[in-house]
């Protein structure tokens, strides 16, 4: 149908080859909508009649109820939907539906309106993730547990203050995502090819019908930019990493060795062989998934970073990748907040690795330090007690007064009393660690209360947010579709 200036059809394995009409049926009811708003516009602003928009209107309107089957001389969306409105009414009426429009800009602005849809559904369902496990934080304010480094244990901490640190890096992808949506929130529609139209247009008409923040002002870069979907699908990359990691601790936590946690049979497998296997499978593959997605964003970056001003055709390999990324992540943050709602927390397997190992130790250096030891000596003083009971294989509330003697004897000159530092070491349990622990943000059990408090704030605030937008964008299309109707009724 584009082929006016030749003589012949393209030859066929080339149309093939370039053609993107089937992968863009992902875009196909913003493809029509945003040829409505086009022609709406066009007729507001008296350059196509009543009767031929309320044609178009109406075999636009059809399209949304009709599977479209790809036609041989369709290599995109729009000329498939325009080709199937010219078959509808004729291509004297129909043919005016592209008037003051290049495909350039119709495909920015589909993009546009997928990818903010798309924006506020990840926010809702992150927003919901995150409500999961500030929710499961506060049934586990108590729930004591080891903290690691390097896999290694380092502190005593609390379950609940575990699940907030995800929550809050979860919070930052959500911050990112939700800010990202007046970068995509922009209307390129009126650039035409690359330089503008001579034909008098209204572009604002367009903003408002489709409920833009405003118009890309400078046309060379409303037809060019793909930052934003760089944008959108970086954010998703950190996005799955985040939960990436959360899902390799939830692995590693539920084998037998650690055991602090168990999903429910709907979320595992288990071996084709071994009848006992109880696998993590689904977060096996949100760690494989998130791998894809940094792929995508490779995918992407590499298409852009070589292009020249203006549109190229190269352009139309960063949709697959971002419609799967899109769908990935949606997918990913809905199991996860499934599985999250029906884990089985082991709190008795969670303590017993606090209470055999030696993570009272910082606590016991930092009393030394209240009672005016420099904290290097203290470290030191501690760090040797370890090693004793460690070759002794016993815990340090079971050195004898002759082994800390001993262990101490080179800081005798600071007159550390063996009898003093058995009483600090006796006294420093788990909870006194817990309950001692007050810097803000900390694993202490009164900061959990605060932090939770904050956090749930914070989530209904950004609801409240979230669906003003989302309805903003409903009512926009839905008084848009009231003014098709009102037109497409006259005739």
């Amino acid at each position: 149908m584009y082929r006016s200036r030749f003589t012949v059809d393209m030859n066929k394995s080339s149309l093939n080859y370039i053609s993107s009409a089937i992968n863009d049926i992902q875009i196909m009811f913003y493809d029509i909508i945003g040829s409505q708003a086009h022609v709406l516009m066009l007729y507001k602003n008296n350059i196509i009649t009543k009767n031929d928009t309320a044609k178009i209107l109406n075999a636009l309107e059809e399209l949304k109820t009709t599977t479209v089957k790809n036609k041989s001389n369709s290599d995109d969306i729009h000329e498939l939907i325009e080709s199937v409105v010219i078959d509808k009414v004729g291509i004297v009426c129909g043919g005016k539906m592209h008037t003051a429009r290049s495909r350039n800009d119709q495909i920015s602005l589909d993009l546009r309106l997928k990818l903010r849809d798309d924006a506020n559904t990840l926010c809702i369902h992150l927003l919901d993730l995150i409500e999961t496990l500030v929710l499961l934080a506060t049934k586990n304010k108590k729930t004591i547990m080891p903290l690691y480094t390097h896999l290694q244990q380092a502190q005593i901490g609390l379950f609940s203050h575990y699940l907030l640190s995800y929550a809050d890096s979860l919070f930052r992808d959500f911050d990112r995502l939700y800010s990202s949506y007046d970068r995509i929130n922009e209307c390129p529609l009126g650039a035409g090819p690359i330089g503008g139209t001579s034909i008098t247009i209204d572009r604002k008409f367009i903003v408002d019908t489709l409920n833009f923040k405003q118009s890309i002002h400078n046309s060379i870069d409303a037809i060019s930019t793909r930052d934003f979907i760089a944008e959108h699908i970086s954010i998703i990359s950190i996005l799955m990493t985040n939960i990436s990691r959360l899902s390799e601790d939830f692995i590693i936590w539920s084998t037998s060795e650690f055991a602090f946690i168990e999903l429910d049979d709907e979320f595992t497998s288990t071996s084709s062989i071994m009848p006992h296997k109880k696998n993590c499978d689904v977060l096996e593959v949100a760690r494989g998934k998130t791998s894809r997605v940094i792929g995508n964003m490779v995918a992407v970056f590499t298409v852009l970073k070589g292009l020249p001003s203006g549109y190229n055709r190269d352009l139309q390999e960063i949709k697959l990748p971002l419609w799967s990324s899109s769908e990935i992540s949606i997918q990913t943050i809905y199991v996860i907040k499934t599985i999250f709602k029906n884990i089985i927390i082991k709190k008795s397997n969670m303590e017993n690795i606090v209470y055999g190992g030696y993570l009272t130790s910082l606590d016991i250096a930092e009393e030394l330090v209240k009672q005016n030891v420099t904290f290097r000596i203290a470290h030191k003083i501690v760090g040797g007690l370890v090693q004793t009971a460690h070759a002794l294989n016993k815990p340090l509330t079971n050195l004898t007064i002759d082994e800390l003697t001993t262990s101490i004897g080179n800081y005798n000159d600071l007159s550390i009393d063996p009898a003093s530092l058995m009483e600090i070491i006796k006294s420093v349990t788990a909870k006194s660690s817990l309950r001692n622990r007050t810097s803000s943000g900390s694993s202490g059990f009164e900061e959990q209360t605060k932090m939770i408090k904050a956090r749930l704030k914070k989530i209904q605030k950004y609801k409240l947010k979230i669906t003003k937008r989302k309805k903003e964008i409903t009512d926009a299309i839905s008084n848009f579709s009231t003014e098709i109707d009102k037109i497409i009724k006259r005739v």
